[in-house]
């Protein structure tokens, strides 16, 4: 029996439970020494968490770019963060000349549906060019020229951009109707900002989901996902479908674009849309790639944990200057799911046939 063990025994196998082991033991230290300090109140730790939830609401509409791509063509548009800089960068000087005009302050709502009508269709557009010029000629070609071609269409549209708009940063200007506090009934305060947006992003999300469930074009959507070949036998129009698929998927960035710009106006330049792209895969893994919900809810976890976990773990573990580590942070999330759980929350095991 011991020579059975034996032969089944891995190191690789047991140094991987011993990482999981450590890691859990290393956040239960780290969150029970933060609680115990008491450093922080119950309305700052809720301050945290709505911060939190209005950041991983514009991860989740990035998220869902990737998600619908991968669940059609198996592929990870690596291009997505660049598309989302492209709507925010270019509704930037829009909002800039709507604040100079005084537009802004007098209608807050019709600017904010004009920047969003800017921005999603600069966004879709720009994706429905990707696929269709990088894309589309290379969809029979092994899975890795697709990643290659997506890392150059990347780069591409960030300097091209750069090009176009220059290299300085850009800040959207602050709606007025928008710069103050939300007193709850707990007394905690929560900027008019974070709870536009994320009513805003959810009540996108919720249309996405229910136009994949309850449309023709959706079923279509999911058809195709499925079996391409099916799909095309039955009618669809596979092309028009993933076209569509891209466009959807670029029009949620240009939003979440906007939304960034509202929530956190600073910062907007060409190479903005790298590190969000890259939160963002890590949101589509951790809620499961190629699932729509999973995105959803995977985008929320990662801004919630982004926003909470420095402070609530880091801190208790005696780390200094834990906000600067928030990006670090998020992206060892990446790596504890693949070990912990490579197919994501709400995720499938892949079968051979897709993996």
């Amino acid at each position: 029996m011991l020579k059975q063990y034996l032969d089944r025994f891995s190191w690789v196998d047991f140094l991987l439970k011993v990482f999981q082991v450590a890691a859990v033991a290393v956040l239960i230290v780290g969150i029970f020494n933060s609680l115990g300090a008491a450093k922080y109140t119950p309305g700052q730790w809720v301050t945290l968490i709505f911060a939190g939830l209005a950041q991983g609401s514009i991860y989740a509409l990035i998220a869902l770019g990737y998600t619908l791509v991968y669940g059609i063509l198996l592929m990870i548009n690596f291009a997505h963060g660049d598309v989302y800089m492209a709507g925010a960068f270019t509704a930037v000087f829009l909002a800039n000349s709507l604040a100079a005009s005084g537009f802004l302050a007098s209608h807050p709502v019709w600017s904010v549906l004009l920047l969003l009508l800017l921005a999603t269709s600069v966004s879709m557009a720009l994706n429905v060019i990707v696929e269709r010029i990088a894309y589309r000629p290379l969809r029979g070609a092994p899975r890795l020229v697709p990643l290659i071609t997506a890392i150059g269409a990347s780069f591409t549209i960030e300097y091209t951009f750069r090009g176009l708009y220059g290299a300085e940063f850009q800040a959207y200007p602050i709606i007025p109707a928008l710069d103050g506090q939300f007193l709850n009934l707990a007394g905690f305060d929560v900027p008019y900002t974070q709870i536009v947006v994320l009513v805003a992003a959810i009540l996108l999300m919720v249309s996405l989901y229910l136009f994949i469930e309850r449309t023709k074009i959706g079923t279509a959507m999911r058809a195709v996902s499925e079996d391409k070949e099916v799909a095309r036998l039955m009618g669809i129009d596979v092309d028009k479908t993933i076209m569509i698929t891209f466009a959807i998927g670029g029009a949620l960035a240009g939003a979440a674009g906007v939304f960034n710009g509202i929530f956190r106006p600073q910062g907007v330049f060409f190479f903005m849309g790298f590190i969000p792209g890259i939160k963002a895969f890590t949101a589509a893994v951790l809620g499961g790639i190629g699932n729509i919900p999973g995105a959803m809810v995977g985008g929320l976890f990662l801004g919630v944990f982004e926003a909470v976990g420095p402070n609530l773990i880091l801190e208790g573990l005696g780390i200094p200057a834990v906000n600067q580590l928030r990006d670090a942070f998020a992206f060892t999330i990446l790596v504890l799911i693949l070990i912990f759980r490579p197919q994501g929350i709400f995720g499938e095991r892949l079968a051979e046939k897709k993996a």
